[in-house]
């Protein structure tokens, strides 16, 4: 199939983060696009007003049958009367990941996988390309704020790539440069055993092209199987690993500190956004821009400008305490986290930055499957905030399993402030919820420090935080 053939382009399921980059880049390049998505999100409208028509209900009369070729993710029922018309009718149909694979084919890429960590290490890397005047192409997981898009494109034939593990996807893919955040286990239903997802990952560090770079996390089980023979390893502060930070300081949800390679450091670099977790994250994305020759000055104007990705520990309200007026401070961060070893950074991270604040983390978990497979680790995580509100388990594509509730994980957690609420007695919780300033920190619910409030999970819980944003607003 040639791209200079295909002029109508229809998407099934094109809400989805990556297929809706993929839509915008057909789009840019002139293409017919159109799709269909199961529910209207503020994604699904942006694509409507940038000009693609986007409907949602399963119809025919809608699906068109000129189109040229038919972009679908596995997310989309096998039974989707859309899906089964276009296979019955032999139109071409490839997934995300095989559109993909087939537009990077003649391009330099810079391919971020893991299991946690790949969306914001992919838009830190594209963005310091792009701020730094270097360009590239973007195809992101996650909105960066910085331009409010998942995709933008560039004259330079450098793409950067965030590289899914769900259904294999990744290894379609040919990087220049990989980069393997984590293998922890996920997609179970998909893998059926950690092994076997360990296996995937090091296949796709096999897909690294001759003469090209991987970068992992130090310390990854089974590292000494991947398959590069230039191989440099990161980690947050381990100085066993090949790059590194020092010296870090925080001052209220920023950090500054030093990044150590072999032969070269770069000192002083501010990042504006929380969790120790990005710092290692962004320490990809430096070591990428500083293999590419970018200058050091440039690279940290570009870390410095970053603005973050939504839902990636993304700051929704930093209000300072007006003792004076009786008002605490109050921190409202939102984050896509859905594995425990997400939450785990999430709710570390935030503590670290506001360690006086009572932390109140807010998590609605993601598939059954999931929560089945890590119930004793999400319990055990969530222990690490204060008070935790769980909602209703988020299905997806997935169907109920029989005794797999948010009442399970409640069971098993052992923090005394806890307790399972639906959406709408969220926002009454929240509406009650006094932010009033307090001398005494030993108050288990209002310490001195103020409130930090962290709203997790990758459902539907996004709908909610302007809603809590606008009641925190008008109370404080």
């Amino acid at each position: 199939m040639e791209f200079k053939d295909i002029q109508k382009v229809y998407f099934i399921g094109i809400g989805g983060i990556g297929m809706s980059a993929l839509a915008r880049y057909f789009k840019f390049h002139g293409r017919d696009v159109s799709g269909y998505d199961k529910t209207e999100t503020p994604l699904t409208k942006k694509l409507v007003e940038e000009g693609i028509p986007v409907h949602y209900e399963e119809d025919l009369a809608q699906a068109p049958k000129d189109a040229q070729l038919i972009v679908f993710t596995p997310a989309v029922p096998k039974a989707h009367q859309e899906l089964v018309y276009y296979q019955q009718h032999n139109y071409p149909l490839l997934k995300r990941s095989e559109v993909l694979g087939l537009i990077t084919n003649s391009s330099f890429n810079i391919c971020v996988a893991g299991t946690h960590g790949k969306t914001t290490v992919s838009t830190m890397t594209a963005h310091l390309l792009r701020h730094s005047g270097y360009g590239c192409n973007a195809f992101l997981g996650g909105i960066a704020v910085n331009y409010n898009s998942n995709y933008w494109s560039n004259e330079r034939n450098v793409c950067v790539v965030e590289a899914d593990e769900y259904d294999r996807s990744f290894l379609r893919l040919s990087p220049d440069i990989a980069v393997i955040t984590s293998m922890d286990a996920d997609h179970l239903d998909i893998y059926g055993t950690p092994a076997a997802m360990e296996e995937a990952f090091i296949e796709f560090s096999g897909k690294v092209k001759p003469g090209g770079l991987l970068l992992s996390k130090y310390g990854l089980p089974r590292s000494g199987d991947l398959k590069t023979a230039n191989h440099l390893q990161y980690s947050l502060q381990d100085n066993r690993a090949d790059v590194y930070t020092t010296n870090i300081r925080n001052q209220y949800g920023s950090y500054t500190f030093d990044v150590v390679m072999k032969d070269w450091t770069l000192e002083n670099v501010v990042l504006n956004m929380g969790g120790l977790h990005n710092i290692e994250n962004v320490v990809v994305a430096i070591t990428v821009a500083h293999q590419l020759g970018i200058e050091d000055g440039k690279i940290k104007a570009a870390v410095a400008d970053f603005k973050g990705v939504k839902r990636r520990f993304e700051y929704i309200v930093k209000k300072p305490a007006v003792a004076e007026a009786g008002k605490s401070a109050v921190v409202f961060v939102d984050d896509y986290a859905h594995h425990p070893e997400e939450l785990r950074a999430l709710i570390t991270g935030a503590k670290n930055l506001f360690p006086d604040m009572h932390c109140t983390v807010v998590f609605q978990p993601h598939l059954f499957s999931r929560t089945r497979d890590f119930a004793d680790a999400f319990a055990a995580t969530l222990d690490m905030a204060d008070e935790v509100i769980l909602l209703p388990i988020y299905p997806a594509r997935e169907l109920p399993m029989e005794g797999v509730t948010s009442e399970m994980l409640l069971e098993r957690m052992k923090n005394e402030h806890r307790q399972l609420l639906s959406k709408e007695e969220l926002l009454k919780w929240v509406e009650g919820r006094d932010i009033v300033f307090r001398e005494n920190k030993d108050q288990q619910d209002k310490r001195s420090g103020g409130w930090l409030l962290v709203t997790a999970g990758a459902g539907d819980i996004d709908a909610l935080v302007q809603p809590i944003r606008k009641i925190i607003e008008q109370k404080y």
